[in-house]
């Protein structure tokens, strides 16, 4: 696999939590949307659970703490570098929701079939009852 294999835009399909007891969490619900998309400059992924509840105490900054933290519960954003090496694709993360993740690598094994990019994590809490994969899923955008 190579950059030029997976440059452009990529719509979600599903993100799932493959658990080791058998278990498949999907942290966004049946319904989720979102995209990555893999240019010449850099990595950009979104992925959103559909049919986010809107606010109802307020606007962005002055929205229930409750309310703001359901917010950032569905929604999930983070770009920067990759590369690819083989079948793994290193998210070389500058920004993210998340704020632990900025400044780390992110690898993933890549799976290209047809249209479909298949993206899943090492272990995670290896060890625990909470062992893991998670796996998100993309079919390609087509211009």
């Amino acid at each position: 696999m190579n950059r030029e294999m997976v440059k452009g835009r990529w719509s979600v399909v599903s993100w799932e939590q493959l658990y080791d007891d058998g278990r498949v969490v999907l942290p966004m619900g049946d319904e989720v949307q979102g995209f990555m998309e893999y240019s010449d400059y850099g990595m950009f992924c979104v992925v959103s659970k559909k049919g986010r509840e809107e606010f109802k105490t307020g606007g962005q900054w002055s929205a229930d703490e409750s309310e703001k933290a359901q917010a950032y519960s569905t929604y999930l954003t983070y770009a920067g570098d990759y590369e690819i090496e083989g079948s793994t694709i290193t998210h070389k993360i500058d920004y993210s929701i998340f704020p632990n993740w900025e400044g780390e690598n992110q690898y993933r094994h890549a799976e290209l079939v047809g249209n479909v990019l298949s993206l899943t994590t090492g272990r995670l809490e290896e060890g625990t009852t909470e062992a893991r994969v998670s796996k998100l899923t993309f079919k390609r955008q087509v211009p």
